[in-house]
């Protein structure tokens, strides 16, 4: 088991609810208090819920979910499931994003834009990359990169993470490290897990210096060159927000190292109706379509 697979993984969101192992899936939840009452709910782990089994999901909702009023969570776009399959489980079942993918086997020339070519080489005049041999060693140069990028986008919450979560992360198998450096060192850093043949982008956080470097673009360059062979497939993820807009820059910039997507989805369910809502009506604003309707409040 690596990356999100991993059971150290749901235990680094450890501050963000109770982690709780699906051990016939192999998926994982945390399990989190409902503010003002003795209620639970379960959210799946942040940024997607992998599974190894995905048929057994079924059998563990059913054995572990005793107490949750519901479940929220993205399925990952890997799973290999569509609609129809998930709607079997859930209710609701929504389009979140469209995952950019690489296909790998082409050279970096061939599935790079002509724009982001003429950017990477011009990162790469300025900034070095490599693949680090002990990523935990790095843990406070990236926490350090991740601080500002909490600064600039302003992250809460379990998007946040903190610093114990990334001790146990840079740890877990199948991590793989990317990191940026200029004469003055580290610019930037992307962090990578890999699970069979896909290999995930988990995080990237850059200082000043990186993004005046355009630090992005020479990491990606390297990512590509450096995974090929290794495994089949990148996943650079989704563009910025909670829809499938595809205006946002994050957006074209993944787009710029792909040949394929993979859509990822939003899935719900309720398990104690009565308790839901009862809630939805203490607490949700006017026609909302968040879920859980009662947690739109917090956010």
């Amino acid at each position: 088991m690596t990356g999100y697979l991993h059971p150290d993984y749901v235990r680094s969101l450890a501050a963000f609810g109770e982690p709780r192992l699906l051990p016939r899936s192999g998926g994982s939840v945390l399990i989190r208090d409902i503010a003002g009452t003795s209620q639970k709910d379960a959210l799946g782990v942040y940024p997607l819920v992998c599974c190894r089994d995905w048929s057994a999901l079924a059998e563990d909702l059913a054995a572990e979910s005793a107490g949750w009023v519901s479940l929220a969570l993205v399925v990952d776009s890997f799973s290999g499931l569509g609609e129809p399959e998930l709607r079997r489980l859930f209710d609701p079942v929504r389009l979140f994003k469209e995952h950019f993918v690489a296909e790998l086997g082409p050279p970096v020339e061939a599935l790079a834009s002509k724009h982001h070519r003429y950017y990477a080489r011009q990162s790469l005049k300025t900034v070095g990359v490599e693949t680090v041999e002990r990523p935990s060693a790095h843990l406070d140069e990236w926490s350090e990169l991740y601080a500002e990028l909490i600064r600039r986008h302003e992250l809460r919450g379990i998007k946040a993470f903190n610093r114990e979560a990334f001790a146990t992360q840079l740890a877990i198998p199948g991590m793989v490290m990317l990191r940026a450096a200029d004469a003055q060192g580290a610019v930037g850093m992307h962090l990578w897990y890999v699970q069979g043949d896909v290999a995930y982008s988990h995080l990237a956080a850059f200082n000043e210096r990186g993004y005046d470097a355009m630090a992005a673009y020479a990491l990606y360059w390297h990512a590509i060159t450096w995974f090929t062979g290794r495994v089949r497939f990148l996943n650079f993820g989704a563009g910025a927000g909670v829809s499938t807009d595809a205006t946002d820059g994050l957006t074209r910039f993944k787009r710029g190292w792909s040949n394929a997507s993979r859509s990822a989805w939003f899935c719900g369910r309720v398990f104690d109706r009565g308790a839901y809502d009862h809630l939805t009506a203490e607490r949700a604003p006017a026609g909302t379509t968040f879920f859980p309707a009662y947690r739109a409040g917090e956010f």
